[in-house]
């Protein structure tokens, strides 16, 4: 990989890079268009990496086409397919090794639910980048908590990337794409459409009412609500700060809602943008 990688800065060409867990669908396809637009050479990768699953979860029955992924790769114009195994990502005993964390933002939300996930995350993806060692690194925006967390490790840690964030791909019925989708029958792949359109309709209440700390917590519990009578598991619906992640405050401007439930075996996740 990197022979491949120092052959092509040697032709002066720029290294775009999405790191991706395979299983590839729609929206991931869209991140390796979206590299190949900012970059000359875009190398992905496909590592199921263990150290971001915490104990019961899915990480034995994750799935994995890597034959299909690797032809619909090439069909979107990624040059290079990286497949490390275990013994590449994590030479030595997976334990010992050196732990990247980002604190305060990789411990809420998800950070919370999921307590060992983020250090999973930022551990790989520092040690990706710095075999890649890409110009630019593309991730998307269905993963919002994660596409914040990497922007700061990068800042924090003064690596040389471009991150760029993409908006999430959804199916016909506003779900967003996810792998974690095929845990999902008919019936609740349908359910699931209604994750987004809760978030849409209070963005709409914050646009019109204005933001307000009642406002805040009104919007929270009744679209929790709303989700359990539909037959969802919510884990957390909160309102907050693009720039930090911070629950919202009056006077702010630039607003996430962020949002994860669980329907059937799935644990969905989505966020919505609002500008006031």
């Amino acid at each position: 990989m990197r022979a491949a990688v120092n052959a092509a800065r040697k032709e002066r060409k720029s290294v775009g890079f999405v790191p991706t867990m395979g299983n590839l669908h729609s929206g991931h396809l869209e991140l390796v268009k979206i590299a190949r637009r900012h970059a000359d050479f875009v190398v992905v990768s496909i590592y199921v990496n263990p150290t971001q699953f915490g104990a019961n979860e899915d990480l034995d029955a994750y799935p994995s086409t890597p034959e299909e992924d690797a032809r619909a790769l090439a069909e979107y114009g990624a040059d290079l397919l990286f497949l490390p195994g275990d013994e590449v990502m994590y030479p030595g005993k997976i334990e010992d090794q050196t732990v990247v964390t980002v604190p305060g933002m990789g411990e809420r939300y998800c950070g919370q639910d999921r307590p060992v996930h983020f250090n999973g995350v930022t551990t790989v993806v520092s040690r990706l980048f710095n075999m890649v060692q890409p110009d630019v690194a593309v991730f998307g925006k269905k993963d919002y908590q994660q596409l914040a967390i990497i922007r700061k490790m990068v800042g924090d840690l003064a690596y040389p990337v471009e991150v760029v964030g993409v908006d999430t791909v959804r199916d016909e019925n506003g779900l967003a794409l996810s792998s974690r989708n095929g845990y999902l029958t008919k019936a609740q792949l349908k359910t699931g459409a209604l994750l987004q359109q809760t978030l849409q309709s209070m963005a709409s209440q914050l646009v019109e009412n204005g933001l307000t700390k009642a406002l805040i917590a009104q919007l929270e519990k009744e679209s929790a609500i709303e989700l359990e009578n539909a037959g969802f598991e919510p884990h957390y619906i909160t309102v907050c700060r693009q720039v930090d992640l911070l629950p919202a405050q009056e006077g702010d401007k630039k607003l996430v809602i962020l949002a994860a439930a669980v329907l059937g075996k799935a644990r969905l996740i989505d966020n919505l943008e609002v500008g006031l």
